[in-house]
């Protein structure tokens, strides 16, 4: 096992100690900054990921899998050369208007930025406007509608019918998730995916980006 997979492994076990060691030691060996982002970093939250996806870890372990990533960034950052690091694209996140839950919308976001993703998070009680403003000023390639009251669900198709207003072509794809969504409501609203859990919410954004 080289040194970036150690990062990777220390990661994936929630050791932010070691990895700000490990990734302190590697930028002192001169290893360029994107490859410990990419072999080191990344490749870690990838398989926390693909195990909260498949239910063999649980929500305690991812928060502590980011904070053990967050500790490596904050070193790796400051050296990235611009335009470096994958530009994987930009997701707004964000609880539509009316509802204030924001569990489920927070570890998406974890999950996204964990993969590469820059993520713009709106809080919650969004109102449909400021989700279209943001993902257009800032060239989001997603918006991520989340929602788990049904009273609010409402608020998802203004989102869409706004959206499309103002980008006819589709290029900003919405997401939709909560626990009282399903395929068939995201199908019937216009939105482009649907997940019911985070891990799979990144694959769906992945999955989109990749078919644009």
């Amino acid at each position: 096992m080289d040194d970036l997979e150690r990062i990777g492994e220390s990661l994936q076990r929630g050791d932010h100690h070691a990895v700000a060691e490990l990734t302190a030691a590697a930028i002192a060996a001169g290893v360029p900054a994107i490859e410990i982002l990419e072999r080191g970093l990344l490749a870690g939250m990838d398989v926390v990921g693909r195990r909260f996806g498949a239910h063999e870890i649980f929500l305690p372990e991812v928060l502590l899998a980011a904070r053990a990533m967050k500790a490596g960034m904050d070193l790796v950052k400051p050296r990235l050369v611009s335009g470096a690091a994958p530009s994987r694209g930009t997701v707004v996140l964000g609880t539509v208007k009316g509802d204030v839950h924001d569990i489920g919308k927070n570890l998406v976001g974890i999950m996204l930025e964990g993969a590469g993703y820059e993520v713009v998070d709106l809080g919650t009680g969004v109102a449909a406007d400021a989700f279209v403003e943001t993902a257009i000023a800032r060239e989001a390639s997603v918006i991520g509608l989340s929602a788990l009251l049904t009273t609010t669900m409402g608020g998802m198709r203004e989102v869409v019918d706004r959206l499309r207003e103002r980008d006819p072509e589709r290029r900003i794809k919405v997401i939709v998730g909560g626990a009282p969504l399903t395929q068939a409501f995201a199908d019937s609203i216009g939105a482009d995916g649907y997940s019911w859990d985070a891990a799979g919410a990144v694959e769906l954004v992945r999955r989109l980006l990749e078919a644009a």
